[in-house]
């Protein structure tokens, strides 16, 4: 591969998995078949500058990435109610075009779809992140869902549903506050163009050390986030 990825050495992942939820595996979960390409999505070739873990608000993830697109990876149904899941990890240069699609990649695994499923309950969109993203860096899908499991497993998940008047600055604080590792400039916060939120996406270097998001962090601290409460409004 033309990118080889450093061990995940910076990463200490003492006592039991954080974001990394429980759940059913539903009856007859398979891998999704390989995604369509448009050659024009093509961007191979650019040298990785840092990692980006990102981390959608469910509630709103239909919404967020158009109801009407036939080719968004859909979120199963019976998990919709929670309410943050990993989207994916992604190389990126320093900046835009980012990598992607770097190369023809085939199907992942099985055993790799239902180890991942409760993190991120969509085979289409595992094999979306693994084709777009995955496939830039990593030999295997299971070397790169294990890294993005690893990371993924050690963020503490604040409740922000709990958190009165939020805004962008107040969401940096409640993650930075359970995860104390994690800097606030390691932080983008996602918002659409009516301030809802759309993800949380962490920084990383080369070594996997959080690190100040190229180009900033997101939305300014100050800006209110409409948030759209998830079926229970306990996340």
């Amino acid at each position: 591969m033309r990118f080889a990825l450093p061990l995940l050495a910076a990463l200490t992942l003492a006592g039991p998995a954080l974001a990394a939820p429980a759940c059913r595996l539903p009856p007859g979960l398979s891998p999704a078949p390989v995604e369509p390409v448009d050659p024009a999505e093509v961007q191979s070739g650019v040298t990785i500058a840092y990692y980006l873990l990102a981390i959608s608000w469910t509630p709103d993830w239909r919404r967020i990435n158009g109801q009407t697109k036939a080719t968004t990876p859909p979120l199963d149904p019976e998990r919709r109610p929670q309410g943050f899941a990993l989207h994916g990890l992604w190389p990126n240069g320093k900046a835009p075009p980012y990598p992607r699609y770097c190369r023809a990649v085939g199907t992942i695994d099985a055993a790799t779809v239902r180890a991942m499923y409760c993190r991120t309950p969509s085979a289409a969109l595992m094999q979306h992140e693994w084709q777009a993203h995955g496939a830039c860096a990593w030999d295997t899908p299971a070397a790169y869902f294990r890294d993005a499991a690893r990371l993924y497993d050690r963020v503490a998940l604040p409740r922000i549903e709990a958190i009165p008047d939020l805004t962008a600055g107040k969401l940096r604080r409640a993650f930075a506050a359970k995860n104390r590792w994690l800097p606030a400039r390691a932080i983008f916060v996602a918002l659409d163009k009516e301030d809802r939120l759309t993800e949380v996406r962490l920084c990383y270097d080369l070594t996997y050390k959080p690190a100040a998001c190229p180009g900033g962090a997101g939305a300014a601290d100050q800006r209110p986030i409409r948030l759209t409460a998830s079926a229970n409004r306990r996340f």
